[in-house]
């Protein structure tokens, strides 16, 4: 990436994109680890870019939960804890299904043709996962694509406010670094199952498919405390 000129507000802008982009896969690959700190002055030697579209960049990751500011510290990556993966969870479970059954009772063609080939995309990407080192991170950005766009479509702003910053942030820590090739297709299938109850015309079926896709997603995420007796 060519370093930007300082002068030109509008190449800045476009460097700071990148340089967002950049950093935000990185986090979902692992490259940067929870609690590490990002400094300006390194992250813009690593991407051939001046200090002013890193700092920008940094602020909106803040902004949008990727990062944390630390006074005097800079910017870390987030932690994710066993108590916020379980309490995500929690929020999806009643919520995130609730978005898909109203979903499926207005979808427009339009959005309901980029939810398959986003699904499309993924099952081609989960088939590349034993020789493609980048296809988890791309599969966790399409992911949340998926799931924004399916939130977006239920046409109540309440619930997708309330629903983005918890998708985000479980999607953040969910590089499906835990997810074997069988778990990941077994996801893929949910994706698929949805679509078909949406074409077919059944809240019910969709709800139920999407809750059972996060069951499966919490079962892989979450701890757990309780084990089965006798």
């Amino acid at each position: 990436m060519d370093a930007i000129p300082a002068n030109s507000s509008s190449v800045v802008q476009t460097a700071t994109a990148r340089v967002h982009e950049v950093i935000k896969k990185r986090i979902l690959n692992g490259h940067y680890q929870a609690n590490e700190y990002l400094r300006e002055t390194s992250v813009a030697s690593e991407l051939n870019v001046s200090r002013t579209p890193v700092r920008e960049a940094l602020r909106e990751l803040v902004s949008e939960g990727w990062l944390e500011a630390i006074p005097h510290r800079g910017a870390r990556v987030v932690a994710w804890t066993a108590k916020d993966a379980r309490e995500v969870f929690e929020l999806r479970l009643v919520l995130e299904p609730l978005a898909v059954r109203l979903a499926s009772t207005q979808i427009s063609k339009s959005c309901f043709k980029s939810l398959e080939i986003l699904a499309t995309q993924m099952e081609s990407l989960t088939e590349q996962v034993d020789t493609n080192t980048e296809s988890r991170s791309d599969i966790a950005s399409l992911n949340h694509e998926f799931h924004r766009t399916l939130i977006l479509a239920s046409n109540n702003q309440r619930l997708a406010n309330l629903l983005e910053n918890v998708v985000r942030t479980s999607v953040i820590h969910r590089n499906f670094g835990n997810y074997d090739l069988a778990n990941l297709r077994r996801s893929m299938r949910h994706h698929r199952e949805i679509l078909e109850a949406i074409a077919a015309g059944s809240p019910e079926w969709a709800e139920n498919v999407m809750r059972a896709h996060l069951l499966a997603a919490q079962a892989l995420h979450v701890p757990h405390t309780n084990t089965p007796s006798g």
